[in-house]
């Protein structure tokens, strides 16, 4: 295996690799502690190694052995994004194996897990059941699955199609090796759409719209059990790898369980956020490379909707398809890979289910005050929840609408009153950017009342920008945010300019 270097990891990569992690757990919520021990089983890859560097971050070390002798240990100055290296120095010397991690995405290994909580609760871990018993040193607490009551009949409702995902999936890309596929919703302050651990995704509750129109994220999930999970960008820098993969499934399951057309659709939409996303860096930011230098970069700032390795994906592109390498030869892979901004080339796309969308924005933003008695609640009857989202997102792209263009449109269409989050954020930054100042408390509610980074970043910013409310965004937000993820606290800080 060729070493491994990430600049977003401490561990020893070139040295060592885990291959099986056992991991012990007391689930103490009285306390708001986890207390732990954990087994590594190592592979050595060089002779007379003394030493192994893990990842931690905000950890208690209490004793580290290695088998079964006591080893030192120390934990190094603490990094504001990587944490703190624990570096273990071994009682002797391996010549090929040993026993917290490697958090690298190059390391991919098995882990069994033993989780002790209440006996009311039940645990899950992205790991196929393998039974329950009382717990011998407490006979009030158990390990079994765990389930959030208020949302599982709506749970069960909104991902009722996850079956037919998950053979649409097998169909495209092989079987399914994870043996097991749950779902679990998190908490409101969960702050990502979902998140793909094998066999067990984690998804956020704003995808409950209660029609169905959110639950791609599942066929997203569902397509990273083959794209990122079974074969892993080697480290973060190559994270398109993952995601441009995934994107492209989640698509094409889209295409068959619907339509090309929802398919074209989908590619429009996701053009248009990457324009948002490059906007938000600044088109000459590096981060915006398709492949980003990641040395000295948080990897919790860096992610956004534009980023194995990618060299050796692009060898195994050119044997693949052997009989195109002339057009292969044609790419610009400079331009793709490692220059920021937009992508050298925008495919042409279907605009069928965009057109109407299109027009209906584009007579809102031509119209004068002596138009606004045209649109009525029609205009939008027809259009189904992805065409409504579009709608907003172009709207958004535009200059700020007249206040009375955007009273107007509530008045006909009472988007206040919809349910969907995705309809709703578009709709709540758009009022926002028109200054009408009853929106703001409803705008700075829904920041509060879930934590997911699309959703409340861009809305505090929103608040943060008009700024008879900065001083209230501000206020809030202190107000708020011990209920967040710490990501998402550090991001929305930044992005208020509020230090420490």
């Amino acid at each position: 295996m060729t070493p491994v270097s990430d600049p977003s990891s401490y561990s020893s990569l070139s040295k060592c690799t885990t291959k099986h992690l056992n991991l012990i757990y007391h689930v103490d919520f009285d306390r708001h502690v986890l207390k732990g021990k954990v087994a590594l089983t190592v592979e050595v890859l060089e002779d007379k190694f003394s030493s192994l560097t893990l990842d931690s971050k905000d950890l208690t070390i209490f004793k580290v052995s290695a088998n079964g002798q006591a080893a030192q240990f120390a934990l190094g100055a603490k990094h504001k994004s990587k944490g703190s290296p624990l570096e273990i120095t071994l009682p002797f010397e391996v010549s090929r194996t040993m026993v917290p991690c490697q958090d690298s995405p190059s390391v991919k290994h098995t882990y069994y897990a033993q989780v002790s909580v209440s006996k009311e609760l039940v645990a899950l871990m992205s790991a196929l059941h393998d039974g329950q018993e009382p717990d011998p040193s407490d006979s009030s607490r158990i390990i079994y699955r765990f389930r959030q009551p208020e949302y599982v009949e709506k749970g069960a409702f909104e991902f009722s199609e996850t079956e037919t995902m998950l053979k649409t999936a097998e169909s495209l890309a092989g079987p399914y090796v994870w043996g097991q596929y749950d779902v679990l919703v998190l908490p409101p302050s969960f702050p990502y759409g979902g998140m793909e651990n094998p066999c067990l995704t984690f998804v956020t509750p704003t995808v409950l719209a209660g029609d169905r129109s959110l639950a791609g994220v599942i066929a997203h999930e569902i397509s990273h059990s083959w794209t990122g999970n079974l074969v892993t960008n080697r480290t973060w820098e190559h994270f398109w790898l993952n995601e441009g993969h995934t994107v492209y499934l989640e698509r094409m399951i889209a295409r068959c369980m619907e339509s090309e057309q929802l398919r074209q659709f989908k590619g429009i939409g996701g053009w248009k956020e990457l324009q948002e996303s490059v906007k938000q860096f600044g088109a000459n930011n590096v981060l915006t490379n398709l492949v980003p230098n990641l040395h000295e970069v948080d990897t919790d700032e860096a992610f956004s909707l534009v980023p194995v390795t990618t060299e050796e994906w692009k060898k195994y592109l050119f044997t693949y398809f052997k009989d195109k390498v002339d057009i292969l030869n044609k790419v610009d892979w400079n331009a793709w890979m490692h220059t920021p901004g937009m992508p050298p080339v925008k495919p042409q796309y279907d605009t069928t289910m965009a057109d109407a969308c299109t027009a209906l924005c584009q007579r809102w933003v031509k119209a004068k005050e002596e138009d606004l008695a045209t649109f009525t609640e029609a205009d939008v009857k027809k259009f189904n929840s992805p065409q409504l989202i579009e709608f907003m997102a172009l709207l958004l792209q535009e200059e700020p609408l007249p206040l009375s263009h955007v009273k107007k449109m509530q008045e006909v269409y009472q988007l206040s009153d919809v349910k969907n989050a995705e309809v709703r954020f578009r709709w709540l930054r758009i009022c926002v950017k028109a200054h009408w100042e009853e929106a703001v408390p409803l705008a700075l509610k829904m920041a509060t009342e879930q934590g997911r980074m699309k959703f409340t970043r861009p809305l505090y910013k929103e608040v943060y920008d008009f700024s008879k409310y900065r001083d209230e965004a501000v206020k809030t937000f202190k107000e708020h945010r011990g209920e967040l993820h710490p990501v998402t606290a550090m991001l929305v800080a930044k992005d208020l300019k509020i230090d420490g």
